[in-house]
């Protein structure tokens, strides 16, 4: 009969980061301290252990997005379920509030009189808000493509981008974007990715300031 751990309520996400850095071990990956808790989250939340191979960290993006965060940065997010997973008190701490635009009525007006995507235009909106900004993508790549044209056209610079969506169509092609660009970014390679995978780099930063 297989043997069920009794472990405290309190205790059990400590027990599963010190599993995954077990296991980490055991397969010979290193990961760089600044960068472990964010991949060590990940993979707590997707229990996947491919994103110790395939998640891309701008330099010195870690401390950027806690810098940026203490400035009062606001996070936009292209899912109300990520919006959901990011811890905002912590967030509110700093003076920073979290976004999701895609449900907006004048943003569905707008993308259906353009025949765009919703996730397009929620970027356009999000850029106009006066505070530093960090977009966190977990669902959408032609967010990630929006968010490029607007860096290239207009000078629009985030704070940090979060490229993570799943999926296939022009999903790996939109993250390459964000690789090729000049802002600090956390991206995974391929096509996988989700809102709970945004939510928790989110929380990973938010946790270790």
């Amino acid at each position: 009969m297989t043997e069920i751990k009794h472990i405290k309520p309190s205790d059990i996400e400590k027990e599963s980061f010190n599993i995954i850095r077990n296991e980490l071990e055991e397969m010979g990956k290193e990961i760089d301290k600044v960068l472990e808790p964010t991949v060590i989250r990940v993979i707590h939340t997707t229990a996947d252990f491919e994103y110790a191979d395939t998640m891309e960290f701008s330099e010195g993006v870690i401390e950027k997005a806690k810098d940026a965060i203490k400035r009062g940065a606001h996070i936009v997010t292209d899912t109300n379920m990520a919006l959901s997973g990011i811890n905002k008190k912590t967030l509110e701490k700093y003076g920073g509030m979290v976004h999701c635009f895609m449900a907006d009525e004048d943003v569905a007006d707008e993308a259906k009189s353009r025949n765009v995507t919703r996730a397009y235009v929620s970027m356009e909106k999000a850029a106009k808000i006066d505070a530093p900004l960090i977009f966190a993508i977990g669902n959408a790549p032609t967010a990630l493509i929006k968010l490029r044209e607007l860096m290239d056209e207009e000078e629009f610079k985030p704070e940090l981008i979060i490229g993570v969506p799943v999926g296939f169509v022009n999903v790996v092609e939109a993250k390459e974007l964000i690789l090729g660009s000049d802002v600090p970014y956390i991206v995974n390679r391929g096509r996988k990715g989700g809102s709970g995978v945004a939510a928790a780099i989110c929380n990973s930063i938010l946790y270790n300031i």
